[in-house]
């Protein structure tokens, strides 16, 4: 694969472009100061058109891009599940936990945390998402993004490194979430446009020219086995997405978790000025998510006739690349790119977030100019801190998303339990909270080590119901200490507008109608 001059100045318009918008977006009112609202929650004023499309931003980033291609390609459209069913997910968060977030004023995942149980839970969890973001998801996005450029454009991995973490940083380290927001919807028309384009051409490669539909039906008729969406126990990959229980079990924990109360995620709604416009953001990204794999598995549904010899199903969508044309390619190039630094951007503005506001200005108030400040030195130190862990903590695992999973599942029920009980059962307390937490991680690694084989989405889900009983019980057995518990929910309306209801029906007849078609 080679980038011609064409390809590198339409890489190059896109890097100035989004740069110059960022700045743009980002700038104040003559005699205006940056306040810390204005510079974490986007002044508390984005439109649902820059919540939806910064979502899915912020989502799909090279793990995905690269990582699920290579899963449609050894697995087939089965991996689609992790897509669609966060289209459902996003209408159940729009419609259950929003509208409880933004009536008691919430600004981070802790600080709802503290309201419901405590200042312990609070920190607990702060320290943990602080660890996620920076050690996890900032280090593997920038490991497995520089991967994939260093590919594509004959790179040192390095140079690609330390270049994305970089524009990364620089283009919203002075906006904050508004210039991420906000230029999100162009990152986003990039990203599904350009994915669009490789498949479309993908699959009429596929079909020898005869356009991009011939080129599916080829697949499905040469290769059945990969239209399959709930796989059977004698699948090789059932470990992997083990039947029905995609449908019923433990997926729903890790999509309630990641859509609903990952706060680099919910912090788009969280900035939303009012709960109809957040509502229309999550049913926008819902959409979105039901396209996503055609950007993200049908070039490695693709390769399997068009390159069936690769050494490793993560090369499926770089050998779909070079096979583009001249332009074509800079453009599908610049998609990767705005997929990447996008989700950094995002990463890194969360961890300011979350540091500056539940650890640096808790317990001492400081004036709005210096918290924006901190806010910026703390992104900074994060994404240089994930650079130079990035290739100690990545470099000899083969399958980086296998480490996101694992080490992310073993928190997950815990986090599902905690969030649930205190949305919908006052008696739950912060000694449960706590039990729920500790149980999660415990009980994942003694399963992983009692039942190997059991498969991960089934423990998550049996995990899941073990931390529940266990946080009800605890909750029962211990005292609720008044006080502790100043989270409104008696008067909190569920209701919403018809034009979301009438939405949210077309997505779940459309995913009804896929899973009933690639049963």
């Amino acid at each position: 694969m080679k980038l011609e001059p064409l390809d590198l100045a339409i890489v190059v318009a896109y890097l100035v472009g989004i740069f110059i918008l960022a700045q743009w977006v980002s700038r104040e009112k003559a005699g205006h100061k940056k306040s810390a609202d204005d510079y974490f929650l986007a002044s508390k004023a984005l439109p649902w058109w820059a919540i939806g499309a910064s979502l899915i931003a912020a989502n799909i980033s090279a793990e995905q891009i690269i990582g699920m291609s290579g899963s449609g390609y050894a697995l087939g459209l089965a991996i689609a599940s992790y897509e669609w069913m966060a289209a459902a997910t996003l209408i159940i968060v729009a419609k259950f936990f929003l509208p409880v977030f933004l009536r008691n004023g919430i600004h981070t995942m802790p600080q709802f945390l503290d309201k419901r149980y405590g200042g312990n839970i609070r920190t607990l969890m702060a320290v943990f998402w602080l660890g996620l973001y920076v050690f996890v998801n900032l280090t593997s996005v920038l490991w497995l993004g520089s991967l994939a450029i260093a590919h594509v454009a004959g790179i040192d991995q390095v140079y690609a490194l330390v270049g994305l973490a970089l524009f990364a940083m620089a283009y919203q380290l002075y906006g904050g979430l508004k210039a991420v927001a906000l230029t999100d919807i162009v990152q986003v028309v990039l990203l599904v446009g350009g994915g669009l384009l490789l498949a479309w051409i993908a699959l009429d490669r596929v079909a020898g020219g005869t356009g991009a539909w011939a080129g599916f039906q080829r697949l499905m008729a040469e290769s059945p086995g990969h239209f399959h969406m709930i796989l059977k126990p004698d699948n090789p990959f059932y470990k992997d997405l083990p039947g029905l229980s995609v449908l019923i079990g433990g997926m729903w924990i890790m999509n309630v978790s990641y859509w609903g109360f990952n706060q680099y995620i919910i912090q788009r709604a969280l900035a939303a000025k009012d709960i109809a416009e957040a509502q229309k953001g999550l049913m926008f990204a819902s959409g979105l998510k039901l396209l996503m794999p055609l950007v993200v598995v049908v070039p490695g549904l693709a390769a399997v006739l068009l390159a069936p010899d690769l050494a490793r199903p993560d090369e499926a969508y770089p050998s779909m690349m070079a096979m583009l044309p001249t332009g074509v390619l800079g453009v599908v190039f610049a998609a990767l790119i705005a997929a990447i630094v996008s989700s950094l951007a995002s990463m890194s503005n969360s961890v300011s977030t979350i540091f500056t506001l539940d650890f640096y200005d808790r317990h001492r108030k400081h004036d709005e100019r210096h918290l924006v400040r901190t806010g910026r030195i703390v992104a900074a130190a994060a994404m240089v801190i994930a650079v130079l862990a990035a290739k100690p903590l990545l470099g000899s695992f083969d399958q980086a998303f296998q480490y996101i999973q694992e080490y992310t599942g073993f928190f997950t029920p815990g986090i599902v339990v905690i969030f649930l009980l205190g949305v919908f059962w006052k008696r739950a307390n912060e000694a449960g909270a706590l039990a729920a937490a500790v149980g999660s991680f415990l009980l994942s690694i003694v399963l992983k080590l009692a039942w190997p084989e059991l498969p991960f989405i089934d423990r998550v889900g049996l995990v899941f119901l073990l931390a529940m009983a266990l946080a009800m019980g605890v909750s029962l057995a211990t005292r609720t200490p008044a006080g502790k518990d100043v989270i409104r929910t008696d008067d909190v309306s569920y209701r919403t507008e018809p034009g979301f209801n009438v939405a949210a029906f077309g997505v779940v007849a459309i995913l009804a109608a896929l899973y009933t078609l690639f049963w």
